[in-house]
C-alpha cells in the first residue's frame, strides 16, 4: 500500500503536464487559426513590414482590395509606394504642427505615431495597380519582439469607399434639403414681402378699403375704413358688413342698399349711389364715393367682397367753392370801375363788364363779336395797342379815347395783358380802361401842389439847417464863460478862508447850476451836431465789460445817493461792440442816471449783457421805478417832453434819451424800451458784434531788426480806447529800446509832450474834447514840440479822410486795424526823421 501511494505521484504529475501541453497545443492551434483567418480575410487588408517599412506580409484582402499579387509587392515597396503622396505630405505637416518635430512625407509620416505607441487611426487613399483611387481606412501598430524591439509595422485596412458614397450621399440628400429650406424660406420671405407690400398699400392709399368673405362678413378693414367707419380692425371682424358699413342717402337720409350681397350672388362690380353719406359709430357723417368688386380665388370662384370708397366731402366742398368763386369773380368783374373786356389774339372782343356797356353805350350783345378798335376815336392806335399786348405781354398807362354810340367821348387809360388756358395756349387779351378824364385834371393840381411842397420843403430844411448852427453857435458862445462860472465857484468851495454855511449851500447852488446848464448845453451841441449831420464817430471794436465797469464807477455814488440798489451781471469778457467808445458810454451813463433819478426809494437797478444773435450784442438795464403809461411811451423821445416831471424833485433837459437814441443808430444800432405801470422800466441798447482785438504773435517784428539811436526812444500814444492801447503796448514791448507814454484824450497828450519832448507821436483823430487833428495844430504852433514827427492812427480810413490828415501836417496816416510792418515802418521812419530834426536843431551830427 505505501508502495502504491508513493508511485501514484509522479503518474499524476505527468498526467496533468500533458494534459496542460494538449491544451496548449489546442490553443496555438485556434490562434493560428484565427491568425490564418484575419490574415485571410477578403474583407480587410492586413500588411506587415520591417522595421524599414518594406512590406512583409500582404494578404488577400489586400490582394483584392489593391489589384497586386503579394509577389509583386513583398520585400520590394512600402506602404507610402501605393498611398497618395499629396496626402503623405499634408500628413507630415500637420503631424510636425502637432507634435512639434519635423516629419519626413512618406512611410515615416504613416507610422510615426505607432511608433511612438500612440493609437493611430486615420483615412488614407491608396492607389491601386490600375491606378485608380479609393479611400480606407487605416489603423497602424507597431510590432515588437520580446525585448520591446520594434521589428515591423502592421498596417490593417478596412475599404472605406462605401461609407464614403453613404457620407456623399447623405451629404447630396442634405445639400438637397437646405436648398428646399433656402428656396421655402425665400418662398416665405416672398409671401412676407407680398402681405407687407399689401399691408403698406392698404395702409397708406387715400381710399378705404372693407373686405368681406363669401357670406358679406368683415374679414379686414384698413386704417382709413376704421377712420371713417369708426370700428377697428379686431370689433369689424366677423360682423355682417351693414353693421359696419352704415350708409345713407344724402338728400333723403333714406338707408341705401349696400352692393356686397348683389357683388357676392352676381360676381359683377357695382358702384355707390351718388350724394351717399356713411354714418360712423359715433353718429359722424362724411359724404363718400366709389365701388364694391368682388374677390376671386385662382379657379374664378367668388370668395368674397372689397369695398373701396373715399371721403369726398372736400371734394364736394371744393366743387362748391369753385361755384362760389365763379360767382365771386364775375361780381368783381362786374363791380369794378374800370372798363373791363376781353378779346381773342385777332382783337375780337368776347367779354365785356357792365362798365364797359356804360362807357360805348352799347349792349353786351351788340359788343361781344365786334373788333375792338371799332370803340375807339383812333382805330388805328386802338389796334396797335392790342398787337403791343400780344408782342410785350402787357402794356400799361396805354391812353385812348373811347367813343360812345351818342358821339361822347371819354380819355381812358388802356392796360392790358395776355391770358391763357392751363395748357399754356394763349387765348387772347384782358384789357381794361379806366376814365382818366379826372385824373388828369387832378395831376395838372398835384403838379402845382407838388411844386408848392418842393419850395416849403427847401425852406424847411435851410431853416433846420439855420436852427442847428444856431444853436451849435450859442453853445459853444455859452460854454466859455460857464467854464470860468465853474471854476471860480470851485475854488471859493476850497478858498482860503472856507465859506460859511450859508455861502457854501450858495454856491452848491451855482455850481449845481452850473453842472445842469453845462449838460443841457453839451446835449443841444450833440444834437446840433447830430441834425446837421456833422457829428463825427470812431467806431471801433470796444469792449462792453471795460466800458461798464467805468460807467458803473462814475455812477456809484449817483446810486448811493438815491439809495439805489445796483446790479451788474457781469459780462463776457470776449464781447466787443463796433461802435464809438465815448459815445456809448454816453449813452450809457444817461440810461443808468434815469434809471437812479426815476426809479422808487430803495429800489434796483439791473444790468445784464446778451447775445440776441451772433451777430448782436443786447444791453439791457431795467429798474423798479413807477414805470410808464403805453400814453407817455409814445412821447418818450421827443425833444424837451420830460413826461410830467417837470416839476419834480429830480432835475433834467428832456434831451437826453433823444440824443441817445440818435447816436445808437448813427452807431448802427437800436434802442428800445418796455415798461410797466407800478413795475418798472426796461431800456434795451443792441449794437453790432465785433471781433476781440488780437496780436498775432507771427505778425510782430523781431527786435533785432528795428533800428533806433543808441538810446531809448520815447514814442508818446494819445487814445481814447484802453483797447488799442493794449495792442500798441504789446506790440512796443517787442522793442526795448522804445519806451511808451499814453494818454487818453488830446488835451493830456499835449500835456505830456510838452512836458517829455518823445522822439515820436502817435496821435488818435476822433478823441473826447478836441480832436486829434486840433492837437495837431497845437504841436505845430509850439517851437518845443513843432520838430516832433506826429504819426495819425484813426478808424477814418476814407480816402478823403487820409488827403485831409496828411495836408493837416501828419507825418504819416495810418488806419485801424493796425498792420504791423506797416506801422513799425512807419515809426522808424519817424525815429529816423526824429533824430535827425533833434540834430538840426541842436547844431549836432545825427
Amino acid at each position: 500500500m505505501p508502495d502504491t501511494v508513493h508511485n501514484s505521484i509522479p503518474l499524476n504529475a505527468a498526467t496533468a503536464a500533458g494534459f496542460i501541453e494538449t491544451r496548449r497545443q489546442e490553443t496555438l492551434l485556434k490562434t493560428g487559426a484565427l491568425q490564418n483567418a484575419i490574415l485571410n480575410s477578403a474583407n480587410f487588408s492586413s500588411i506587415a513590414t520591417d522595421a524599414k517599412g518594406v512590406i512583409q506580409i500582404f494578404n488577400v484582402g489586400a490582394e483584392r482590395m489593391l489589384g497586386y499579387a503579394a509577389d509583386d509587392v513583398l520585400n520590394k515597396i512600402t506602404p507610402a509606394d501605393i498611398s497618395d503622396p499629396q496626402e503623405l505630405i499634408l500628413r507630415a505637416a500637420a503631424l510636425s504642427s502637432e507634435l512639434g518635430t519635423t516629419i519626413t512625407p512618406g512611410f515615416e509620416a504613416l507610422v510615426f505615431k505607432a511608433k511612438r505607441g500612440i493609437e493611430d487611426i486615420y483615412e488614407l487613399t491608396y492607389i491601386r495597380r490600375d491606378g485608380s483611387r479609393f479611400s480606407a481606412v487605416v489603423s497602424v501598430t507597431a510590432l515588437r519582439d520580446e525585448q520591446h524591439t520594434i521589428i515591423g509595422y502592421l498596417l490593417i485596412g478596412t475599404d472605406n469607399t462605401a461609407r464614403k458614397q453613404v457620407e456623399a450621399e447623405k451629404q447630396r440628400l442634405l445639400d438637397i434639403q437646405e436648398e428646399t429650406n433656402k428656396q421655402l424660406q425665400q418662398t416665405h420671405r416672398t409671401l412676407q414681402i407680398s402681405e407687407e407690400k399689401l399691408s403698406v398699400t392698404l395702409n397708406s392709399i387715400g381710399d378705404a378699403v372693407i373686405a368681406t368673405d363669401a357670406d358679406g362678413h368683415v374679414t379686414l378693414l384698413n386704417p382709413l375704413a376704421e377712420k371713417l367707419t369708426g370700428w377697428t380692425q379686431a370689433e369689424a371682424s366677423g360682423h355682417p358688413v351693414d353693421e359696419v358699413f352704415h350708409i345713407i342717402h344724402k338728400e333723403s337720409r333714406m338707408p341705401a342698399t349696400i352692393p356686397v350681397i348683389d357683388t357676392l350672388a352676381k360676381g359683377t362690380i357695382h358702384g355707390l349711389a351718388n350724394h351717399t353719406v356713411v354714418i360712423a359709430r359715433d353718429g359722424s357723417e362724411c359724404d363718400i364715393a366709389d365701388s364694391c368688386a368682388p374677390i376671386r380665388d385662382r379657379d374664378g370662384h367668388v370668395i368674397g367682397a372689397v369695398l373701396v370708397f373715399r371721403d369726398v366731402t372736400g371734394e364736394y366742398a371744393v366743387q362748391q367753392a369753385l361755384r362760389d368763386q365763379q360767382f365771386y369773380t364775375r361780381s368783381l368783374i362786374e363791380s369794378n370801375i374800370d372798363a373791363l373786356m376781353t378779346t381773342d389774339p385777332s382783337g375780337i372782343i368776347t367779354d365785356v363788364n357792365q362798365q364797359m356797356i356804360a362807357l360805348t353805350g352799347r349792349s353786351r350783345d351788340e359788343l361781344i363779336g365786334t373788333p375792338f378798335k371799332h370803340h375807339f376815336t383812333d382805330p388805328e392806335r386802338a389796334e396797335a395797342g392790342i398787337k403791343r399786348v400780344l408782342s410785350e405781354k402787357k402794356v400799361s398807362d396805354y391812353e385812348l379815347t373811347a367813343c360812345a354810340i351818342n358821339g361822347h367821348e371819354t380819355a381812358v387809360s388802356y392796360n392790358a395783358t395776355t391770358f391763357y388756358d392751363r395748357d399754356g395756349r394763349l387765348q387772347g387779351v384782358f384789357a381794361a380802361a379806366r376814365d382818366v378824364t379826372e385824373r388828369k385834371r387832378l395831376d395838372v393840381i398835384l403838379h402845382d401842389k407838388n411844386t408848392e411842397l418842393e419850395h416849403a420843403k427847401e425852406l424847411a430844411e435851410k431853416s433846420n439847417l439855420a436852427k442847428s448852427i444856431f444853436l451849435s453857435r450859442m453853445s459853444h458862445e455859452l460854454r466859455t464863460p460857464l467854464n470860468a462860472i465853474l471854476g471860480f465857484a470851485q475854488l471859493l468851495e476850497i478858498g482860503i478862508p472856507p465859506p460859511n454855511e450859508s455861502q457854501r449851500l450858495r454856491l452848491q447852488q451855482i455850481v449845481k447850476a452850473g453842472w445842469y446848464l453845462l449838460e443841457l448845453i453839451n446835449e443841444i451841441l450833440d444834437l446840433a451836431a447830430i441834425e446837421s449831420g456833422k457829428l463825427s464817430l470812431s467806431r471801433e471794436a470796444v469792449s462792453l465789460s471795460e466800458v461798464m465797469r467805468e460807467c458803473q464807477t462814475l455812477i456809484e455814488t449817483q446810486a448811493q445817493s438815491h439809495a439805489i440798489n445796483m446790479h451788474f451781471i457781469p459780462f463776457d469778457e470776449s464781447w466787443y461792440a463796433y461802435a464809438d467808445r465815448t459815445r456809448v458810454k454816453q449813452v450809457l451813463i444817461n440810461l443808468l442816471s434815469n434809471a437812479i433819478k426815476y426809479n422808487r426809494e430803495q429800489g434796483t437797478v439791473v444790468v445784464e449783457c446778451t447775445l440776441s444773435n451772433p451777430e448782436r450784442l443786447l444791453i439791457s438795464i431795467r429798474d423798479t421805478g413807477n414805470g410808464l403809461s403805453p400814453e407817455k411811451l409814445l412821447q418818450l423821445f421827443q425833444p424837451f417832453n420830460r413826461l410830467g416831471q417837470e416839476n419834480g424833485a429830480e432835475e433834467g433837459t428832456g434831451i437826453g434819451l433823444v440824443v441817445a437814441k440818435q447816436l445808437v443808430e448813427l452807431m448802427g444800432g437800436s434802442i428800445s424800451v418796455k415798461s410797466s405801470v407800478g413795475v418798472g422800466s426796461e431800456f434795451c441798447v443792441e449794437l453790432g458784434r465785433d471781433v476781440m482785438p488780437q496780436l498775432a504773435a507771427e505778425q510782430i517784428m523781431p527786435a533785432t531788426t528795428f533800428l533806433a539811436s543808441p538810446e531809448k526812444s520815447t514814442l508818446l500814444y494819445v487814445e481814447d480806447n484802453p483797447a488799442n492801447l493794449l495792442l500798441v503796448e504789446q506790440i512796443i514791448a517787442e522793442h526795448p529800446d522804445v519806451r511808451m507814454l499814453s494818454a487818453c484824450d488830446a488835451l493830456k497828450g499835449i500835456s505830456l509832450a510838452r512836458a517829455h519832448l518823445p522822439d515820436v507821436i502817435l496821435m488818435d483823430i476822433n478823441l473826447p474834447g478836441i480832436s486829434g487833428t486840433e492837437a495837431m495844430k497845437i504841436l505845430l504852433g509850439d517851437p518845443l514840440t513843432r520838430p516832433i514827427p506826429v504819426i495819425a492812427l484813426s478808424a477814418n480810413a476814407m480816402v478823403h479822410d487820409i488827403e485831409k490828415g496828411l495836408e493837416a501836417g501828419f507825418f504819416r496816416y495810418l488806419t485801424k486795424p493796425i498792420r504791423i510792418h506797416e506801422f513799425m515802418g512807419a515809426l522808424e521812419d519817424a525815429l529816423k526823421v526824429s533824430s535827425i530834426r533833434r540834430a538840426n536843431t541842436t547844431g549836432q551830427l545825427p
